[in-house]
């Protein structure tokens, strides 16, 4: 199996310079994708990646909204994605169609729509601006103050973007089916196994879990606090793909997986749906491809656009 292992990664090399291809990943995939990516990040470094590629081909190793967002500010360009089944749901929590009939409904409040990331390209196109966690506080501080924001689809992040900036919005009521998993019980057991290391949580996690953390980040924000930090153990509280990068920059520091009331660690079904064998025959076929129809991905790339000048 190792041989085969070893095969397999270099007949992907190879065929990503066949292809002119850029392989992206999402920091929750597992450790061999994210080992064979060119790039590895969070929603907002993979959107400026994404923007930026001269590949004709974006392998998109994530989950679909990902893959979508890539094909929305690369209209030229052929995105695949190992696994079309690779879903989200939080991004299912707010199909479009629901997002437009509630708009249309309550067009006399005039919303100014902010839409986290993890959404399709149908919310993305009924959107003003489009976030990401780890720059949803400088989006939202930028949204004109005579308007009505509407945050979609995280309520949990949403809550945390008004703790943070003092705006008042109106909250989707969506949820990460992960990040939710994390309970005050299950962090205050861990925090009491290792009571020196500093609690480092998501902001889609829950309230009564954000209180618990010493900090409260994006995932890329906890390399650089993890880095910064004295402290030489950490427990994260985010999808366990975390563990891997962090562990792989800083190799002399420990981190622990916050566990779950019903496991140790928490897995995202659906980023783990992709495989070094997926991404292979990904790129061997160019197929499964992310389609668009033109009219939404006109309308999804204003507000990925907006967002990417705030965060300039």
């Amino acid at each position: 199996m190792a041989t085969l292992g070893i095969d397999l990664v270099e007949e992907i090399l190879r065929l990503k310079r066949t292809r002119n291809a850029v392989i992206l990943a999402h920091n929750y995939q597992v450790q061999e994708i994210q080992e064979i990516a060119d790039f590895v990040g969070d929603s907002l470094g993979l959107s400026y990646q994404a923007a930026s590629t001269n590949a004709d081909v974006i392998a998109f190793c994530g989950v679909h909204f990902m893959a979508e967002t890539a094909k929305i500010v690369n209209p030229g360009k052929r995105v695949i994605l190992p696994d079309l089944d690779a879903g989200c749901s939080l991004s299912e929590s707010c199909p479009a169609d629901k997002l437009e009939a509630y708009l249309a409904a309550h067009a006399d409040k005039n919303y100014y729509v902010i839409a986290y990331i993890n959404c399709s390209a149908g919310v993305k196109a009924l959107s003003d601006v489009i976030c990401t966690s780890g720059n949803a506080v400088k989006i939202v501080n930028a949204a004109p103050a005579d308007r009505n924001i509407l945050f979609v689809p995280d309520q949990n992040l949403g809550a945390w973007v008004m703790e943070q900036t003092g705006r008042k919005m109106e909250l989707w009521r969506g949820a990460c089916y992960v990040h939710v998993e994390f309970t005050r019980d299950s962090i205050e057991r861990i925090r009491a196994q290792y009571p020196g290391s500093p609690v480092v949580a998501h902001p889609e996690c829950t309230y009564a879990v954000r209180i618990l953390a010493d900090e409260v980040c994006s995932t890329e924000r906890m390399i650089t606090y993890c880095k910064n930090s004295s402290a030489s153990s950490f427990i994260i509280v985010t999808e366990s793909g975390m563990l891997h990068r962090l562990r792989r920059e800083m190799p002399d520091k420990d981190f622990i997986a916050g566990p779950t009331d019903q496991c140790a660690c928490a897995d995202c079904r659906f980023m783990k749906m992709n495989t070094l064998e997926k991404l292979h025959d990904a790129l061997l076929t160019l197929t499964p491809e992310i389609i668009i129809p033109e009219a939404i991905r006109v309308r999804a790339e204003l507000p990925i656009r907006r967002m990417l000048e705030l965060s300039a």
